[in-house]
């Protein structure tokens, strides 16, 4: 999976076009980032700019727009209505895919680190990264704002984490930390009342509501504070507001962490919610971008609701959940537009072709395409018939006692499909940067020194990934044997193709990670290697026969 983290930098200038567009082009500069959106504000004063990419890439991209502003803004003469106590005011990093929140408190740390040593301006850390409890709360840090700081760090308590402990006028104190990806998203009502839909979202946030006594009065505990009924969620905040151009009121909602409350389960708590009042729930809308996984849940969810099997392809699942939502009711939803993912999609040249184009290119006289990206196409069909006769069978009248097993197993297999589907591409790529090792220059024994270690490396990285597909494949055909041992009959025959297209990818991966042993010259590495396609062949030859009885169980 690619590793995406997202970084929300704010800087304290939203008037100044010069300003807030010379910190977007350090961003810029910087690659394998993305600068999704700058979102300038001219009350507050304050800049929100969103970037994602790489973990190396945003870490370097957060520090360069900090170098720029430490340039261009001073806070000495800064007036805004957004609380702030820094020219980088806050500077969270968002795991996003392929990467956990501990990382992202790395890279938190050592952006912070860097700020302090480099920059030399006082960094606190929050959140996720903070390093005591008391420091985890943004509004803490802040409280008394950049006119406080002075003070502040004169207090040992408030000795930064990185940085120096005096007061740098020009641009005050920096919080940088790690917290989960916060979804913006808002329900459509049926309705203009402002009033009712925010009774909803005091009934789903977690703040809750006040309690209030027979007269409507605000309940207080014995120490005078006031009780408050929680909500229905966690890591919901929501409001309900109406919104004139869509003639609607909407509640509107964060979702400060998806994976305690889900997208769907909130949009199904508001539709309950509305029910309840007489209301109608039309659509919902998410504003700014989503990660992926949240919409690959939504569409599983809708679909085992309605008794399916969740293992189709990603796209239709993706579709599931923005026909379920009403993602499209008030503006189209594009995907890829959308998606975080979607705007780091790995270009896959081979598998964008048609199946009569892929024949073709495998067929010319290039030597790429070849005989990998073929196997692990052919482990990749085994994958899609097994999901394929997995799917047939749920809900198959006669197989009742299967259809949660075949459920989860249609679902595995269409994460075995991408992966093999994947390699057909890396199997490609591998072999064009061995090509690229060979045509270095070797003129001089440094060069040539050079040209053989990429060599190498090439030959290794061409014998990997054919490693790697031989045991996909190997997967693959597990999951045929499990559909031709308790699947659909009547799809037996898929069955058995699946475990002889899994059985050709194997042992012609292997092939291919033979032929790239013979020129590495690290004799453990090559014996290793060889042992493993071995054993792999022994067993797919074992598995393919007991495919293929079952399957001929099933046909006789």
């Amino acid at each position: 999976m690619t590793q995406l983290v997202e970084c929300v930098p704010n800087f304290s200038e939203g008037r100044d076009k010069k300003v807030i567009d010379a910190i977007a082009d350090a961003v810029r500069t910087v690659a394998d980032v993305k600068l999704l959106d700058v979102d300038p504000g001219a009350d507050t004063n304050r800049t929100v700019y969103t970037m994602v990419g790489t973990p190396a890439g945003v870490a370097e991209a957060a520090f360069q727009a900090a170098r720029k502003a430490h340039e261009l803004i001073d806070m000495a003469t800064h007036k805004g209505a957004h609380p702030r106590m820094g020219a980088m005011d806050v500077c969270p990093f968002v795991p996003v895919s392929g990467v956990t929140m501990d990382d992202c408190v790395a890279i938190a740390r050592a952006v912070g680190r860097r700020l302090g040593d480099e920059l030399e301006i006082p960094v606190y850390l929050y959140e996720f990264a903070a390093t005591s409890p008391d420091r985890q709360s943004l509004a803490e840090i802040r409280a008394g704002e950049y006119e406080a700081l002075e003070a502040k760090l004169a207090d040992p308590k408030w000795k930064p984490d990185f940085g120096p402990a005096r007061l740098k006028p020009r641009w005050g104190a920096s919080v940088v930390g790690a917290r989960e990806f916060l979804i913006a998203y808002n329900v459509n009502l049926n309705t203009r009342d402002r009033k009712l839909a925010n009774e909803i979202a005091l009934n789903i946030r977690e703040g809750g509501r006040v309690k209030k006594d027979d007269k409507g009065n605000p309940v207080k505990d014995a120490i005078g504070k006031t009780v408050k009924l929680p909500g229905k969620h966690k890591a919901v905040r929501a409001i309900g507001w109406y919104i004139d151009a869509y003639r609607q009121a909407q509640v509107s909602i964060n979702l400060i962490n998806y994976k305690v409350t889900p997208l769907h389960v909130v949009f199904e708590s508001v539709r309950e919610e509305a029910e309840k009042l007489g209301l109608i729930v039309t659509g919902s809308e998410l504003v700014g971008l989503v990660p992926l996984q949240p919409m690959i849940d939504a569409g599983k969810f809708y679909l085992r609701k309605q008794g399916k099997s969740a293992g189709v392809p990603e796209a239709e699942l993706v579709e599931a959940a923005v026909r379920s939502l009403g993602l499209d009711q008030l503006a189209a939803f594009d995907p890829a537009k959308k998606i975080i993912e979607y705007e780091f999609r790995t270009p896959a040249p081979l598998m964008s072709l048609t199946a009569r184009g892929f024949v073709d290119e495998v067929s010319s006289e290039s030597p790429a395409p070849g005989g990998g990206s073929v196997a692990a196409l052919a482990g990749s069909l085994c994958a899609a018939l097994a999901a394929m006769v997995a799917n047939l069978t749920v809900g198959k009248r006669g197989y009742e006692a299967v259809w949660e097993e075949m459920a989860g197993l249609a679902e595995k297999a269409q994460e075995v499909k991408d992966r093999l589907a994947a390699a057909v591409d890396e199997d490609t790529s591998a072999f064009n940067l061995l090509m690229e090792a060979m045509r270095l220059p070797k003129a001089t024994a440094e060069q040539k020194a050079a040209r053989e270690a990429a060599m190498q490396a090439g030959y290794r990285q061409a014998a990997s990934v054919p490693l790697a597909t031989a045991q996909a494949c190997l997967d693959a055909m597990k999951l045929a044997l499990a559909v031709a041992q308790k699947g659909n009959a009547n799809s037996a025959s898929d069955a058995g193709v699946a475990g002889l297209m899994a059985r050709a990818g194997i042992e012609g991966a292997g092939l291919n990670v033979l032929i790239n042993l013979s020129d590495i010259t690290d004799e453990e590495y090559k014996t290793s290697h060889r042992r493993k396609v071995e054993s792999l062949v022994r067993e797919s030859e074992a598995l393919n026969q007991r495919v293929q009885d079952a399957v001929k169980q099933n046909i006789k």
